[in-house]
C-alpha cells in the first residue's frame, strides 16, 4: 500500500499539483480545509500533509501561521510550484464561445489581461480544481473554468489557451508536514530552520534578538508576525534562517535568542529546496 499525502482542495486543486510534483510516489488525500489535512496526518489517514505558506504575488497564505505550531506536526520538506493558469472548456469548445470564467477569486485577479482581451465576464467559484469540476458537469461552451492542466487532465476539459497569467513568475510555496520530526538530514546542500517564538515584554527585545542573527552571521529569510489570542500585546513570530541547528553559528544566535525570549518552538529542520533560488 502506497504512502497518502493530504492537501486541501479537490483533485485537479495547484496543492495537488505540488503532491504529485514533489510526492509522486504519495496517493494524494483532498481535504476539504487545511485543519482537515492537519488533522488526516494526525489521525494516520495520511502520512504527510501539503500546505500552502507563500505565494510570490499575494504573500502569505491566510491561517496557516497560526495552525503550524499547534499543529503537532513537523516540516521536512519545502516545495515549489509554478502557478501556470489555463483556460478550461468541454471538448470542441472554440474561443470565441467562452463568455464567462469562474475561479478562485485570486486567480481570476491573476489573468485580467487576458479575460479583457476576449471578452470573458471573470465569475468567482469556490476554487480552482472545484470550479473546473462544475464546468466539466455543466457541459455548456459557454462557460470555462481558470485553473491547472491537472485539472483539464482530471475533469476531462480541453486546455483551450495556456500559460494565461498576467505575471510570469507567480509561484506558491508550499510545506511539507510530518508527525516526526528529522533533524539528523544534512543533504548536500543548505539546510533550512523554521521556529516561532514570543519576545519578553522589555524595551528593544526584539531588535536584541535579532541581534544575534547578525553577529553570527546567519542569514533570516522570513520573519512574520501575527497576534496571538485575540490580543494586541501578545505577538508571536514566525521565523525562518538558513542552516541547521547544530552549526555553532545557528546554535549561537539561537541562545541569545531564548535570552530575549519567553517561548522557541522549533517547527522543522528541512533541506532548502533546489528550486527557492
Amino acid at each position: 500500500m502506497s504512502e497518502k499525502i493530504a492537501f486541501q482542495g479537490e483533485l485537479g486543486a495547484y496543492s495537488h499539483q505540488a503532491c504529485v510534483e514533489a510526492r509522486h510516489d504519495h496517493e494524494a488525500i483532498p481535504c476539504r480545509t487545511f485543519e482537515d489535512a492537519i488533522e488526516a496526518v494526525r489521525s494516520g489517514r495520511a502520512d504527510l500533509a501539503m500546505l500552502p505558506v507563500d505565494n510570490s504575488t499575494y504573500g502569505r497564505v491566510a491561517d496557516i501561521h497560526q495552525l503550524l505550531p499547534k499543529s503537532g506536526l513537523h516540516i521536512i520538506d519545502e516545495a515549489f510550484v509554478r502557478v501556470h493558469i489555463n483556460l478550461l472548456t468541454v471538448k470542441g469548445t472554440t474561443l470565441d464561445q467562452v463568455k464567462t470564467a469562474q475561479s478562485h477569486t485570486v486567480l481570476l485577479g491573476q489573468c485580467r489581461g487576458f479575460l479583457n482581451d476576449h471578452g470573458i465576464q471573470p465569475f468567482t467559484g469556490a476554487d480552482t480544481a472545484g470550479s473546473a469540476k462544475e464546468i466539466a458537469a455543466l457541459n455548456d461552451p459557454a462557460q470555462a473554468a481558470l485553473a491547472s492542466e491537472l485539472a483539464g487532465e482530471i475533469y476531462g476539459l480541453d486546455v483551450l489557451a495556456r500559460h494565461i497569467e498576467d505575471h510570469d513568475k507567480n509561484t506558491t510555496r508550499f510545506l511539507i508536514m510530518s508527525p516526526t520530526a528529522n533533524h539528523t538530514r544534512r543533504g548536500d546542500g543548505i539546510m533550512m530552520t523554521s521556529f516561532v517564538f514570543r519576545v519578553r515584554n522589555i524595551p528593544a527585545a526584539l531588535y536584541k534578538a535579532m541581534g544575534g542573527f547578525a553577529t553570527n552571521g546567519v542569514n533570516m529569510t522570513k520573519l512574520e508576525s501575527y497576534m496571538v489570542g485575540g490580543s494586541f500585546s501578545a505577538t508571536q513570530f514566525y521565523a525562518e534562517i538558513e542552516g541547521h541547528p547544530d552549526d555553532v553559528s545557528v546554535r549561537l544566535a539561537m541562545e541569545e535568542l531564548d535570552y530575549f525570549t519567553d517561548m522557541i518552538e522549533l517547527l522543522g529542520v528541512y533541506p532548502m529546496a533546489h528550486n527557492r533560488r
